[in-house]
């Protein structure tokens, strides 16, 4: 496919309420969405590395930066015949997984249109629905989690994540399962411990945790190898796992049990399927995260998490849950079976189905370019 264009969109979209977690709160999310324009077809690809760099190295206005004068120029004017060969042409760029991912998950959706097929079909899934999990940030009171978590048990969901910080951490946990004694629970704590805390991190073994997501540092392998021999939870890892490589890296050491696969935190679709392939082989279970992206990146992650291999609920979140005002049309809704899981269900029709609606793109709009071959 021949790249003719790349619009390229900061947006800033408001949450419901704050989203809490170890590293800090939220009010709005901030994402990168590119449009990647072929001939008579475009098509939009979204990443999400939040409005500071406090979840990863990367922030959204450093990704749009990074799209709009490097990543992009590199790809405009080329024929770009597979992810393998656009992940080539950028890796002379180093990091940036998010920028990358923005534009790899553009490039297959505008694939799949071209092939004239879903996406979830063109990256070889089977599967047309998928369960998955509820989540719940720092709340305003343990009360308050409870009522939502019991609602949540209470519809069937078949895992609940919590957000797990100091302060909000052994008493929010045991008032939890106290309340839900056979609920499927795991915590998140995005980096926020050390191995100085090992004490708070063996009592987790108490409470029968399918994981701890992301215990120690948002870059560390060797600590979390350690940890792993140290308490029986198995160990999730999300923010270390920024690359193929670097998954690599984790199996080898032992390093985790779980693999939380997010595209645009490996840099796109095309490495985020080589994980979960390496992941497989050495016996270690996935999931695909969310970014709480607007509808754009939930789809994209819809036709992720239906390949199989992924074999625990993942993070893809309605667009009502947080969002009063939904970037991307349809919006993202679940599947509700009376006495049955909730599900996430693929697009039927090429691509992925969603666009930005051009009014919320404009409100949310933080900074916008359009990059097109030198000389046009």
């Amino acid at each position: 496919m021949h790249i003719d264009a790349i619009d390229v969109f900061h947006v800033a979209m408001p949450l419901i309420r704050p989203w809490r977690t170890a590293y800090g709160d939220d009010a709005t999310i901030e994402s990168v969405l590119v449009c990647l324009h072929s001939g008579s077809l475009h098509a939009w690809g979204e990443s999400t590395p939040f409005a500071a760099p406090c979840y990863s190295p990367e922030w959204a206005a450093g990704a749009f930066a990074c799209v709009r004068d490097w990543l992009a120029p590199a790809l405009v004017g080329q024929r770009i015949g597979s992810g393998d060969e656009l992940q080539d042409r950028l890796k002379h760029f180093k990091g940036n997984s998010f920028a990358k991912g923005a534009l790899d998950t553009a490039w297959w959706v505008l694939r799949s249109l071209e092939l004239g097929k879903p996406l979830h079909r063109v990256l070889g899934a089977t599967r047309d629905a998928v369960p998955v999990g509820a989540d719940f940030g720092v709340l305003d009171s343990i009360d308050q989690l409870i009522a939502e978590v019991s609602g949540a048990v209470a519809a069937s969901y078949p895992r609940i994540k919590l957000k797990f910080r100091r302060g909000w951490d052994l008493k929010m946990l045991s008032a939890v399962r106290r309340e839900c004694p056979t609920a499927t629970i795991h915590i998140d704590c995005n980096a926020g411990f050390t191995l100085d805390d090992l004490d708070l991190l063996c009592r987790i073994d108490d409470f029968a945790l399918s994981m701890v997501e992301q215990p120690l540092a948002y870059d560390d392998l060797i600590d979390h190898a350690r940890l792993q021999t140290m308490i029986r939870t198995p160990v999730c890892l999300d923010e270390s796992i920024n690359s193929l490589t670097r998954a690599e890296q984790a199996i080898d050491l032992g390093a985790c049990k779980v693999i939380n696969i997010k595209a645009g935190r490996v840099g796109g679709l095309t490495p985020a399927v080589k994980i979960l392939n390496m992941a497989r082989e050495a016996g270690l279970s996935c999931w695909v995260g969310g970014m709480l992206e607007s509808a754009i990146g939930a789809r994209i992650s819809t036709a992720l998490a239906m390949l199989d291999g992924f074999d625990y609920p993942g993070d893809i979140f309605p667009s009502a849950a947080f969002y009063h005002d939904e970037l991307g049309t349809p919006p993202l809704a679940l599947q509700h079976t009376p006495g049955q899981a909730p599900q996430v269900v693929a697009s039927d029709v090429p691509g992925i189905g969603t666009e930005p609606v051009p009014e919320l793109l404009e409100r949310f709009c933080v900074s916008k370019a359009r990059v097109e071959p030198r000389g046009t």
